[in-house]
Protein backbone atom coordinates (compact mmCIF):
# COMPACT_ATOMS: atom_id res chain seq x y z
CA UNK A 1 0.00 0.00 0.00
CA UNK A 2 1.28 3.39 -0.92
CA UNK A 3 1.23 6.67 1.14
CA UNK A 4 -1.80 8.09 -0.63
CA UNK A 5 -3.44 4.80 -0.48
CA UNK A 6 -2.78 4.43 3.48
CA UNK A 7 -3.78 8.37 4.15
CA UNK A 8 -7.42 7.41 2.07
CA UNK A 9 -7.96 4.13 4.49
CA UNK A 10 -6.48 6.14 7.71
CA UNK A 11 -8.93 8.81 6.66
CA UNK A 12 -11.58 6.31 6.67
CA UNK A 13 -10.81 5.12 9.95
CA UNK A 14 -10.71 7.80 11.54
CA UNK A 15 -14.16 9.12 10.40
CA UNK A 16 -16.05 6.02 11.77
CA UNK A 17 -13.63 6.66 14.53
CA UNK A 18 -15.58 9.57 15.24
CA UNK A 19 -19.32 7.99 14.15
CA UNK A 20 -18.11 5.25 17.18
CA UNK A 21 -17.93 8.61 19.29
CA UNK A 22 -21.30 9.93 18.37
CA UNK A 23 -23.27 6.53 19.12
CA UNK A 24 -21.52 5.80 22.21
CA UNK A 25 -21.84 9.32 23.74
CA UNK A 26 -25.90 8.91 22.50
CA UNK A 27 -26.00 6.08 24.92
CA UNK A 28 -25.03 8.27 28.23
CA UNK A 29 -27.18 10.06 30.77
CA UNK A 30 -28.80 13.20 30.59
CA UNK A 31 -26.87 14.26 33.68
CA UNK A 32 -24.60 17.12 34.25
CA UNK A 33 -21.26 15.07 34.37
CA UNK A 34 -22.28 13.30 31.20
CA UNK A 35 -22.88 16.28 29.58
CA UNK A 36 -19.82 17.50 30.17
CA UNK A 37 -17.98 14.31 28.93
CA UNK A 38 -20.04 14.18 26.22
CA UNK A 39 -19.31 17.28 25.09
CA UNK A 40 -15.68 17.11 25.26
CA UNK A 41 -15.43 13.58 23.27
CA UNK A 42 -17.13 14.68 20.53
CA UNK A 43 -15.26 17.11 20.13
CA UNK A 44 -12.02 15.54 20.74
CA UNK A 45 -12.99 12.61 18.97
CA UNK A 46 -14.10 14.27 15.56
CA UNK A 47 -11.62 16.21 15.80
CA UNK A 48 -8.70 13.67 15.22
CA UNK A 49 -10.30 12.95 11.36
CA UNK A 50 -10.70 16.72 10.83
CA UNK A 51 -7.01 17.43 11.82
CA UNK A 52 -5.79 14.42 9.73
CA UNK A 53 -7.62 15.21 6.84
CA UNK A 54 -6.33 18.93 6.95
CA UNK A 55 -3.11 17.06 7.08
CA UNK A 56 -3.45 15.02 4.03
CA UNK A 57 -4.06 18.64 2.22
CA UNK A 58 -1.11 20.41 3.47
CA UNK A 59 1.41 22.40 1.28
CA UNK A 60 4.43 21.42 3.35
CA UNK A 61 5.73 18.80 5.61
CA UNK A 62 6.07 21.34 8.66
CA UNK A 63 2.30 22.19 8.19
CA UNK A 64 1.96 18.36 7.90
CA UNK A 65 3.31 17.57 11.19
CA UNK A 66 1.62 20.48 12.89
CA UNK A 67 -1.55 18.37 11.87
CA UNK A 68 -0.29 15.11 12.70
CA UNK A 69 0.95 16.39 15.95
CA UNK A 70 -2.80 18.01 16.67
CA UNK A 71 -4.13 14.51 15.62
CA UNK A 72 -1.87 12.84 18.56
CA UNK A 73 -3.17 15.18 21.12
CA UNK A 74 -6.46 14.82 20.11
CA UNK A 75 -6.74 11.36 20.15
CA UNK A 76 -5.18 11.03 23.51
CA UNK A 77 -7.53 13.30 25.11
CA UNK A 78 -10.08 11.27 23.62
CA UNK A 79 -8.60 8.57 26.04
CA UNK A 80 -9.09 10.56 28.71
CA UNK A 81 -12.49 11.18 28.71
CA UNK A 82 -12.94 7.56 27.59
CA UNK A 83 -11.37 6.57 30.68
CA UNK A 84 -13.32 9.15 33.21
CA UNK A 85 -16.46 7.91 31.53
CA UNK A 86 -15.12 3.91 32.65
CA UNK A 87 -14.91 5.19 36.02
CA UNK A 88 -18.10 6.92 36.34
CA UNK A 89 -19.48 3.89 34.88
CA UNK A 90 -17.42 2.08 37.53
CA UNK A 91 -17.65 -1.23 35.01
CA UNK A 92 -16.05 -2.17 31.99
CA UNK A 93 -18.64 -1.21 28.84
CA UNK A 94 -18.10 -3.18 25.75
CA UNK A 95 -18.79 -0.31 23.71
CA UNK A 96 -16.07 1.92 25.69
CA UNK A 97 -13.34 -0.73 25.48
CA UNK A 98 -13.84 -0.67 21.53
CA UNK A 99 -13.51 2.48 21.67
CA UNK A 100 -10.45 2.85 23.68
CA UNK A 101 -8.57 0.32 22.12
CA UNK A 102 -9.46 2.07 18.71
CA UNK A 103 -8.50 5.23 20.35
CA UNK A 104 -4.89 4.16 21.63
CA UNK A 105 -4.40 2.28 18.28
CA UNK A 106 -4.79 6.22 16.43
CA UNK A 107 -2.81 7.43 18.96
CA UNK A 108 0.27 5.21 18.75
CA UNK A 109 -0.23 5.73 14.54
CA UNK A 110 -0.14 9.05 14.23
CA UNK A 111 2.94 9.03 17.13
CA UNK A 112 4.72 6.58 14.80
CA UNK A 113 4.24 8.59 11.49
CA UNK A 114 4.89 12.31 13.82
CA UNK A 115 8.22 10.48 15.18
CA UNK A 116 9.22 9.42 11.49
CA UNK A 117 8.66 13.22 10.35
CA UNK A 118 10.55 14.25 13.62
CA UNK A 119 14.06 12.54 12.15
CA UNK A 120 13.97 13.93 8.65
Amino acid sequence: MNNKEFGKVLENRTKEFALMVFRQASTWPDSTEWWVIRKQITRSGTSVGANYREANRSRSNVEFLSKIRICEAEANETIYWIELAQEILNKESPHLMELLSEAKELLALFTTIGNSLRKT
